[in-house]
């Protein structure tokens, strides 16, 4: 997403021996942890919380373009399909609902198998605004 941005070394707290060395990105303004096993022995501490930062403001030319696109899920190279995981969060909220009811002792305001087919069938004889359509065509 960054198009290979150069990242720059910071770290996670001011004190040494806390954390090792992160990266930054300036283009997504987020955090990554290092691949190669080098940079798992640098501490964090040498470059600080605030060295980006720094660096930026004594060098604006160096802040870097702000990418519009949006990161796009995807498995196996497919994107992800937005109703799959708008489903998957109306799920999970559901699923959080019906625990917090059980907490307080409404464990069956909900029933697990419900059947939405039960209680749906029409009646064709209360239509609302058809009154009266039997007398015309009789006619």
């Amino acid at each position: 997403m960054c198009q290979s941005h150069p990242l720059l070394p910071t770290g996670m707290a001011d004190n040494p021996n806390v954390q090792s060395v992160k990266l930054y990105c300036g283009k997504c303004e987020d955090l990554y942890n290092p691949k190669s096993s080098r940079h798992a022995n640098i501490d964090g501490a040498y470059f600080g919380t605030s060295f980006q930062n720094i660096l930026f403001q004594v060098y604006p030319v160096l802040i870097p373009e702000k990418t519009v696109e949006r990161y796009q899920p995807r498995i196996f190279g497919f994107k992800v399909h937005a109703a799959a995981a708008l489903e998957r969060w109306q799920s999970a909220k559901r699923e959080e609902m019906q625990g917090r009811l059980r907490e307080i002792g409404l464990d069956k305001a909900f029933r697990e198998d419900l059947d939405l087919k039960e209680g749906m069938e029409e009646d064709d004889d209360d239509v609302v605004g058809m009154e009266g359509a039997d007398e015309v065509q009789a006619e």
